[in-house]
């Protein structure tokens, strides 16, 4: 057996897939001394009973390109290391059998288009053909992906654990790692039952171990080893060439393979293993068969493919995957630990991501950041709940059990609720709160009328939903009265120090060198000027700034400003989000409504739009913040936990007079995209720059201070750029957005939705995407041009705007 080199410059744990594929890569990019260590042999945890189906759309463009990259690598992943994969590009097919599943693969083929797959539509019988072996009575159509195919997962991860080797990285199996040595919050050495491997980077990608073996230095990973059945039959004369076939009302999927079929599923009753800890030396090891779960399974399969009621049965295979709560897998760099990267919770699609996975992996190690925009599967997407453990595995059971149901627009999850909630949960619960949940957090979406019958539940559909009028009601009340939204779920960081202005210049593109207080709407920017946080920071005093951010992104947020504060400054950043409540008053009457609460003034020469002030309302000290996400005069209102409730029984009760009305985020989507304000995660991100993004006023550009990002922004300002978030309306008042439906320009493909709402005041849909453009793009560029929106399969023409659609005056602007 081989000795264990004494040193690496990165060591990959785990050699199924992922950890192959990280290896692979990072020995393509000439980390050569890259090590990989496998405890037992390779693909002997859960890669070797993976079924192999390689699909590629997504609903993140990213996250698509990623999946593509797999399907260009394992093309030629053969002729490169002489090992054979499995691959076959023979294509995917999905059924729809019923109307509104019809109208979700409908927009699933307009997202494919956007993103630059072609998705074919199909008729029943078109569909038939090409999987002759199924039924079709029950069918509305298909949509078929020419690009998807299948592999054999052992034989691709062979492959490329032979590339990794030729390319210059060592692999060794049945080498246990038993420990890691870190000082000072880095990482030093790997520890082996064989030895001691010296170096600053690992790679995790040991599949549902990865969970346990992260806890112990500190990084959570909130993955759940979830049972997955499928069947495989004997050989009864299935063509080879046979695409896979997805067929999710029938929660089924099926792949040839051997002149048979593989059939598996997902029940809406699966089954977590291994609750108490993976047992004791499981490898290449599969769990008994559970008939009784497998049998509703069945009995939709044969439905499907009669065929099925005579074949042989080779083997019915229950294995464990590792499923998350979101559904998406984990990449990234840990928040908790420097140089400490995740691969894991592939969710059952890990065969399809490995080698995208891998190559953004090893491009997050070799470079310091991935190679585009990952945050829908990024570590720090995670909070506060995915450190509890019932509440990680009942959320991912109820993940599982949706994997093939239908993917409505604004579709909430129900379990591990109520996990954290605002102080004002129990009051707005009775006002007829309908809520949602985001990073564990109670947020109300919208208010029903209890007194005219209304019922707070959500019905999803793919048309107008049931909350339609509701939020109607809330955003004319937003417009031209008041209204209170409970934001409490806000992130919330205190930033201090002797070196607080110092250390926050760098970081922001805004100028934060402000008197007290200011209130900053300011961008971070990466070194290409991609923005990875859009938040507002007020000045508090001369050494501390109060830094405000979405709730999703707090995690994400606190990471980026902790780790780009400049070595030897004083300044510390502390989250505060569990100290304070947030209550948002906003609208034309909020100033009147404020006022009669507080002897302060609210003047807007007392109280000038962009400063904090700390006031008294309803006799309790109150931080007031006036600032709008909403476009309308108001103020949020920041206090202490325990003030909340008395604050707003009194705003309430002020605002009695004025129709002061509870709101929910759903309205606060409708208004701020009439706006035309950017949301991070879908308008904005660190693919998208402010000079792309049209918020290049918000960068402090000319002075003499420097920030992170300021060369690339200075270069685009002179430059020009490739690409230019633009606002569409549809000339139909009854279109529905989502996002990501394609915008043509005079007929050619120019990009997709970043977002898409309805617009209560102007009317109509609103959708917010980027006009792309290689040659450059530009004001005059967007204008002079016709557009259509690809709708579901439907081109539909729409103008587009440069300015918001409305200012406080009501008046529409046009551009």
């Amino acid at each position: 057996m081989k000795e264990l080199p004494a040193s690496a410059r990165a060591v990959v744990i785990g050699g199924g897939i992922i950890g192959c594929s990280t290896a692979y890569h990072l020995a393509k990019l000439g980390w050569t001394d890259t090590v990989l260590l496998e405890r037992k042999k390779l693909t002997s945890g859960t890669t070797f009973h993976a079924a192999g189906l390689v699909g590629q759309l997504r609903t993140s463009a990213n996250i698509t390109q990623l999946l593509g990259y797999s399907v260009d690598l394992y093309k030629r992943l053969e002729a490169e290391t002489g090992l054979g994969t499995g691959w076959k590009m023979n294509g995917g097919l999905r059924l729809a059998c019923n109307e509104e599943r019809w109208a979700e693969v409908r927009r699933q083929a307009t997202t494919a288009r956007s993103f630059g797959l072609e998705m074919e539509l199909l008729t029943p019988k078109q569909a038939q053909d090409l999987w002759p072996l199924m039924t079709i009575d029950d069918l509305v159509g298909a949509a078929f992906l020419p690009t998807d195919g299948q592999a054999n997962p052992s034989d691709i991860t062979q492959a490329l654990a032979r590339g990794a080797t030729m390319a210059g990285a060592a692999i060794f199996e049945d080498t246990e790692v038993t420990d890691l040595e870190i000082d000072a919050g880095r990482i030093r050495a790997v520890v082996t039952a064989r030895g001691r491997i010296e170096c600053e980077r690992v790679v995790v990608c040991a599949g549902q171990w990865t969970r346990a073996f992260a806890a112990r230095f500190g990084v959570n990973v909130p993955l759940v080893p979830m049972e997955h059945q499928y069947l495989i039959t004997e050989a009864f004369g299935v063509p080879s060439n046979l695409p896979t076939l997805r067929d999710p009302d029938r929660l089924t999927y099926y792949k040839e393979e051997v002149g048979g079929l593989v059939m598996g599923g997902y029940e809406p009753n699966p089954a977590p293993w291994a609750v108490s800890g993976i047992p004791e030396g499981f490898h290449y090891s599969l769990l008994d068969p559970d008939l009784g779960r497998f049998e509703q399974i069945m009995e939709l399969a044969l439905g499907r493919v009669p065929a099925l009621q005579t074949a042989g049965v080779r083997q019915l295979l229950n294995g464990p995957e590792s499923f998350t709560p979101d559904g998406n897998f984990i990449l990234g760099e840990a928040p908790a630990l420097r140089n400490f990267f995740i691969g894991a919770g592939f969710n059952a699609f890990g065969i399809a991501s490995a080698g995208g996975a891998g190559m953004a992996l090893a491009e997050w190690v070799t470079k310091g950041e991935p190679p585009f925009d990952l945050w829908p599967v990024d570590i720090r997407r995670f909070g506060r709940p995915h450190f509890d453990a019932d509440w990680i595995r009942r959320r991912t059971v109820e993940a599982y059990g949706k994997h093939y149901a239908m993917a409505w627009p604004s579709e909430e999850h129900s379990s591990g609720r109520p996990f954290r909630t605002s102080p004002l949960y129990e009051r707005l619960k009775a006002q007829g709160a309908c809520f949602g949940e985001k990073l564990g957090w109670e947020r109300p979406n919208w208010f029903a009328d209890l007194s005219a019958g209304e019922t707070p539940q959500d019905v999803y559909t793919f048309g107008r939903p049931n909350w339609f009028a509701a939020v109607a009601r809330e955003h004319r009340a937003v417009r031209e009265r008041a209204v209170i939204f409970d934001q409490t779920s806000f992130a919330k960081f205190a930033l201090k120090g002797r070196d607080a202005e110092r250390a926050l210049s760098w970081i922001a593109a805004n100028n934060v060198a402000r008197k007290p207080g200011s209130v900053i709407y300011t961008q971070m920017l990466n070194d290409h000027g991609g923005i990875e946080c859009d938040l507002t920071a007020a000045r508090i005093a001369d050494d501390e700034y109060y830094i405000v951010t979405g709730t999703g992104f707090a995690t994400h947020d606190f990471d980026w400003i902790a780790r780009n504060i400049p070595a030897g400054l004083d300044a510390t950043l502390k989250d505060v989000t569990e100290d304070w409540s947030v209550l948002v008053l906003m609208g034309p009457r909020s100033r009147s409504i404020l006022q009669k609460l507080t002897d302060d003034d609210v003047s807007n020469e007392g109280f000038p739009f962009g400063t904090v002030r700390n006031i008294t309302v309803a006799g309790l000290a109150v931080r007031a913040m006036r600032i709008t996400y909403v476009g309308e005069l108001g103020w949020e209102l920041h206090l202490p936990v325990a003030g909340a409730a008395a604050v707003y029984d009194a705003l309430m009760q002020a605002g009695r007079a004025e129709e002061l009305a509870n709101a929910g985020y759903r309205a606060l989507e409708t208004c701020r995209l009439e706006k035309a304000y950017r949301a991070w995660g879908s308008d904005v991100g660190p693919d998208h720059t402010p000079v792309e993004a049209g918020l290049a006023w918000a960068v402090k550009t000319g002075g003499q201070a420097d920030f992170r990002g300021r060369a690339a922004v200075e270069r685009q300002l002179a430059e020009g750029v490739r690409k230019m978030l633009v606002c569409f309306v549809p000339d139909d008042p009854e279109t529905v957005l989502f996002g990501r439906e394609t915008i043509y320009r005079n007929g050619e493909r120019a990009g997709w939705l970043t977002s898409g709402g309805f617009g209560h005041t102007i009317g109509k849909a609103i959708g917010l995407g980027y006009v792309r453009n290689r040659a450059g793009v530009d004001a005059d560029y967007v204008r002079s041009a016709a557009y259509e929106l690809d709708v579901g399969g439907q081109r539909l023409p729409c103008t587009s705007h440069l300015a918001p659609l409305y200012d406080p005056s009501g008046k529409r602007i046009r551009s």
